[in-house]
């Protein structure tokens, strides 16, 4: 009887310090100096929809260093993992200016895919060029939602504009090496106007036929 107690005050503690842990809020009382709460955790939910595209696009290029193959696997291969520390890096100086405005950056797996407004990377091993020009569509996307984010946050905070503008200088550089084996010498990209992965996937690999 005294082992079974001790044990059930033993789970009670237990449950008792998880229901306070889950009580605590992800928002403080504060933010950075010189900027007004609302706007500081305004930003901060601007750049959680940042932390979850990036932490995304950094497990992708993964995947998809793992899962390239055919010619200029080499290539590829090795170009993609540099990118993926720049990546890594952005993904901790989003969260750690999130946490300085004041809010609980959200890393989770579970948070991520509860917040993403995107499907999940759709190919699995495939062509160099059918993941470029997949690829390419996803840096597109990506892109143009972290110019929006850029345009936001300048409007409220100049220190998490600059931030986002590093950022997208950084990540236009790798969309250029993307596309540089996508293009023709005349200027054409082979995924075209592709809103699709899947898309963008299937032409870059049928360019690729016929220039062979």
């Amino acid at each position: 009887m005294v082992t079974k107690k001790r044990s059930a005050r033993r789970t009670g503690r237990r449950t008792n310090s998880v229901a306070t842990r889950s009580a605590r809020p992800d928002r403080a009382d504060y933010t950075v100096a010189g900027l007004k709460l609302a706007d500081g955790h305004k930003l901060a939910a601007l750049l959680q929809e940042r932390l979850n595209s990036l932490v995304d696009l950094a497990l992708t290029l993964k995947h998809v260093h793992w899962n390239v193959v055919g010619p200029h696997f080499i290539a590829v291969h090795e170009m993609i993992d540099p990118h993926v520390v720049e990546v890594q890096a952005m993904v901790d100086e989003t969260a750690e200016r999130i946490a300085t405005l004041g809010v609980s950056p959200k890393g989770t797996p579970g948070a991520l895919v509860a917040g993403r407004t995107w499907d999940d990377y759709s190919l699995g091993r495939a062509t160099t060029n059918e993941h470029l020009g997949a690829l390419d569509v996803v840096y597109d996307g990506l892109l143009e939602d972290h110019r929006a984010a850029v345009d936001a946050a300048a409007k409220i905070d100049s220190m998490t504009e600059d931030m986002l503008i590093g950022q997208t200088r950084q990540l236009e550089l790798f969309h250029w090496f993307i596309r540089a084996h996508l293009e023709t010498v005349g200027g054409e990209l082979a995924t075209g106007d592709a809103a699709k992965e899947s898309t963008g996937a299937r032409r870059a690999a049928r360019a690729a036929r016929h220039a062979g």
